[in-house]
């Protein structure tokens, strides 16, 4: 087999890429330590809350932390398709994504043992649907890519990953996290995690905003199909999880309900699938119109 070099060769690295103006971004706006996270004042305020209020955030720090392991052992199998497809400006950017995911897994377990104190097992929270979706769909569509590089199977794995675990629960999850602790100026460890979080998602999702854009514009009815029911089918899981959470009291702690979250999610699903559906209107050449004015939102 003869291997070129695409950084050597007279082409060179597309900088102006969508994946690598990513990548600039993730150099500038990556690099933090969650061991450098003050959780002093956060473990105060955790003693200040009823038991009640304690199982809630616990059970939601769970969920993330589980979800944060499970999008890194997963994500894999992606970067290899896209490096066998001799893609290096969007293996580039992927190196930074799984080195964030994995900072996340950190951050989580770190706060779970400097704050919370736990030491119990904490798969307790994870519901039907959370097994459903990290247990079963998560890790099968992403280990696919192991044998199957097609367009269809890396449409799939986008969808279960990019928008339903990261654009749908992360972010819904992240929205929560904010309603309980803002308002009040709670724990501002964790709201630091949050911020960073917020920051390092909104590049993931936009990747995978442009990954399934550019496979519909290259591919057209031969992968959207595919695209469009994963995205349905994933999104009846993903609301089926938030309201799973919620039903495990009878009246949620810190005043939260569920409707507005549902309602959240909803916006921030549709918002990307509409975008996501407009690249079957132009050429794999034309995605830069597509994604203009998307990459100020990755950040």
């Amino acid at each position: 087999m003869t291997r070129e070099h695409k950084s050597t060769s007279d082409q060179g690295l597309d900088f102006d890429l969508f994946p690598m103006r990513l990548f600039q971004k993730a150099k500038k706006l990556g690099i933090w330590n969650p061991a450098d996270i003050d959780f002093t004042q956060d473990r105060k305020d955790w003693l200040g809350f009823t038991e009640l209020e304690q199982e809630a955030l616990l059970n939601l720090t769970a969920v993330f932390l589980g979800g944060e392991e499970s999008v890194t052992l997963d994500l894999l199998p992606l970067i290899m398709a896209i490096a066998q497809e001799g893609r290096l400006e969007e293996e580039m950017f992927l190196t930074s994504f799984l080195w964030e995911e994995a900072k996340h897994v950190e951050a989580f377990r770190r706060f779970i043992d400097e704050v919370t104190h736990d030491k119990s097992d904490l798969s307790r929270f994870y519901t039907p649907s959370y097994h459903k979706i990290f247990f079963d769909e998560l890790p099968t569509a992403m280990n696919r890519l192991r044998t199957d590089q097609s367009p269809e199977a890396q449409a799939i794995a986008s969808v279960t990953y990019n928008m339903i675990v990261e654009g749908t629960l992360a972010e819904t999850g992240y929205h929560a996290y904010l309603e309980i602790l803002e308002e009040k100026d709670l724990m501002p460890g964790m709201r630091e995690i949050i911020a960073h979080l917020n920051r390092d998602e909104s590049r993931h999702i936009a990747y995978g905003v442009y990954l399934l854009s550019r496979l519909t514009a290259e591919h057209g009815q031969e992968v959207w199909p595919a695209i469009e029911a994963r995205m349905g089918e994933m999104l009846v899981y993903a609301l089926d999880m938030i309201e799973e959470i919620f039903a495990r009291y009878e009246v949620f702690p810190f005043g939260l309900t569920i409707e507005p979250f549902v309602d959240y999610a909803m916006k921030q699903f549709e918002r990307r699938f509409t975008r996501i559906s407009k690249a079957l209107e132009h050429t794999p050449e034309e995605l830069h119109k597509i994604h203009e004015g998307y990459e100020g939102a990755a950040e």
